[in-house]
Parts: structure tokens; sequence; C-alpha cells
């Protein structure tokens, strides 16, 4: 494990992926001066930013302003691809079946009783009753998961983006073991809270397949893309990538995924890592 100033740059870095919360935002879910300084930096440089959340496209006016160029995020943990430069549109859905979901439903109620659920569309997130709300969408459906999975109701015909399991007593890890072990084999079973709250998506479907498929669009090898994060959601980016960081304040998962560590979201990890890329770029061209 490398620290961001002391491990060595790829001689060639086209894209940065970036997770959000915990990762490129502050605690308080802005996004500093100095971070913003540094991704104009690096786009000014001709090298792409990514935004890879677990968010849904709705919940991404925290970085709508500092898109730059491309515009493209990809959201709910790569169940989606999202273009931040026309109101969030989805370009690519990858979604988790229903009847997989609901599979899941049946699944985890009898390995984990009280567990509760909601389902989050293409349109907007639907919940149960004993299920923490959801404030910032007020027009969600409250009902139980069979009919929330239903295919008429709620948004007939929307794609299933995730299957969220909330847990009230388990601690986190052993809630996503758990949910693993009985289920594990027909999704994507993922998490980023500091809740037991567990993130499910269709199987195959993770960040890090997302960003791969972007990135053979674009002709961008993984050894073109240094990547960061700090929860388990972002283990699989982290491997993928060419170079990776976890954050100071990361997951012992992330940690022990990513070839090197930055400093926490807290005092600018991100920046600190693209401020010497672009450092090394000026001085590669100057050399030129």
């Amino acid at each position: 494990m490398t620290s961001a100033t002391d491990s060595p740059s790829p001689a060639a870095i086209r894209l940065i992926a970036t997770d959000l919360d915990g990762t490129l935002l502050r605690d308080d879910k802005t996004v500093s001066g100095r971070t913003v300084a540094a991704l104009a930096a690096a786009e000014e440089a001709g090298i792409e930013v990514f935004f890879v959340t677990g968010r849904p496209a709705r919940w991404m006016d925290v970085v709508s302003d500092h898109v730059h160029g491309h515009g493209l995020a990809i959201c709910a943990n790569g169940a989606a691809v999202a273009d931040l430069h026309d109101g969030g549109r989805l370009l690519k859905v990858r979604p988790l079946e229903r009847p997989i979901a609901l599979g899941i439903v049946h699944a985890l109620r009898a390995a984990v009783p009280g567990t509760s659920f909601a389902v989050e569309l293409s349109t907007g997130i639907h919940y149960e009753p004993a299920y923490p709300p959801f404030h910032l969408d007020p027009g969600a459906t409250v009902a139980v998961a069979e009919k929330l999975l239903h295919e008429e109701t709620p948004g007939a015909g929307a794609p299933v983006l995730k299957l969220l399991a909330h847990h009230a007593e388990l601690a986190p890890d052993e809630f996503l073991a758990l949910a693993r072990a009985a289920a594990g084999d027909r999704a994507s079973f993922t998490r980023s809270s500091p809740t037991a709250l567990l993130e499910i998506s269709g199987p195959g479907v993770s960040k890090a397949s997302t960003l791969e498929l972007c990135c053979a669009e674009r002709g961008i090898s993984p050894a073109e893309v240094v990547a960061f994060g700090d929860m388990p959601n972002d283990v699989e980016m982290l491997s993928w990538a060419g170079t990776s960081y976890a954050m100071g304040n990361a997951h012992p998962a992330a940690i022990a995924a990513a070839s090197g560590q930055t400093a926490t979201n807290g005092e600018d990890g991100v920046a600190v890592v693209i401020e010497r890329i672009i450092a090394e770029h000026r001085a590669a061209d100057a050399a030129h």
C-alpha cells in the first residue's frame, strides 16, 4: 500500500473515476474549492472525470455544476449511466429484473427476519412501512415489497435499478454476509451506508462493470484509469482500475482493494492525488 504522495503515477492517465459520498464530498455533502479546482484542472488537461456513485441520478445536484465537458455519471452502483448536462437523463440502464428481486425478498425474509425493503426504480424510490423513510422523495409509494415489485404498480414499466434491504439491529457487515449467503448467487450485493443498509443490483452489475463498459466505448484501458473510493461498493472499481486510492476514512475492504491510500474526504484526499497527476503531466509536457 502506497500513499498519495510517494506512489508513482501511470505515464498516461486518461480518466478519473471517483465515488462521491465519503470520497469526493466532504461530510457536509459539499465539494471544497480545492477539489473543484482540481477537477477543472483535470478536464483542462484532457483527463475525463466520471462520478461513480450509489446515488440515483436525481440526487446528483451536489456535483452537477462540476461535470465540465462530458457530463456523464455512473449512478446506482452501475445500474444507470446519466447525462448530467441533460437533467440526469438516463443513457444506459442495467436493471434488476423484478422476478429476481421478488425472489431475493422472499429469501431474505426467511433467512434474516426483521429485514425491510425499498425499491429504487428509474423514476424514483418506494418503500415498505418499516423501512426508514426517504425525506428527499416525498412522492414515494409506501407498501409491502411484493406489491412494489408487481409489474403494474408503482412505476409501471420502469426498470428496477436497485433493491434496498435494511435491518434495524444487525451490524452492517454481518447483514451483508448473511444476505450474500442467502441469495448472493442471484444478484450483486453490496453496501455503502454506515447503517445495516444493503444495495442489491442485477447479476454482474457493479460500479466496476459499468465503468469498464464506458471505458471500452472510449478505447480507455484499466491502466489509464485512476479510481477513488471508501466503501464496500467501491471494492470492484478499486480492484479494476490500474491505479486506485482508498480514502483515509475508508472501510478496510476498500483499503485492501486499492493500490494506494490518500487523505480523508475532509482533507481533500481526491484533490491531493489529482494535483500530483496534473503536475506530472505538466512536467512531462515541458520535457517534450
